[in-house]
């Protein structure tokens, strides 16, 4: 144990209550929760090291506004997918279909349950339900977000 974390552990503990928890130094506990956030800080090994259990050390990370420095697991279940009336109005240009009928675009913008985003533009009406369709049939998987 190197003398900084030798001197840490002696001004951690500065008392103890009746049923013989121990009280600790808020500056001493600020210095081992920095100490834990270094990359490649085991919280155990320094719990260990300063007499403390390592429970408590991951309650004073999560007190001073460090949670778990894991990612969280994502969950297997897929969120339902919800769609919401989108109001169709014309853009301001007019675009024209392949047989030369005028109609007026529509944007479709989605994202979906596993992060992919579609954003559609100047699309005809007569698709935009196809499109609708067609993600709703998709499987996505909340598991695959990134």
């Amino acid at each position: 144990m190197t003398d900084d974390l030798e001197d840490l552990k002696r001004r951690l503990v500065v008392g103890h209550k009746r049923d013989g928890r121990s009280v600790y130094d808020e500056k001493a506990k600020s210095e081992l929760v920095a100490l834990c956030l270094r990359p490649g800080a085991s919280v155990s090994r320094l719990a260990r090291e300063c007499g403390v259990n390592a429970n408590q050390v991951g309650r004073w990370l999560r007190e001073h506004g460090h949670g778990r420095r894991h990612a969280p697991v994502a969950s297997t279940v897929p969120a339902p997918a919800t769609f919401v009336a989108v109001p169709v109005l014309p853009t301001p240009a007019t675009p024209f279909d392949p047989d030369g009928n005028a109609f007026a675009g529509v944007s479709l913008q989605a994202r979906l349950p596993n992060g992919v985003a579609v954003d559609l533009r100047d699309v005809d009406p007569r698709h935009i339900g196809e499109v609708i369709e067609a993600l709703g049939r998709l499987r996505c998987s909340a598991s695959t977000k990134g």
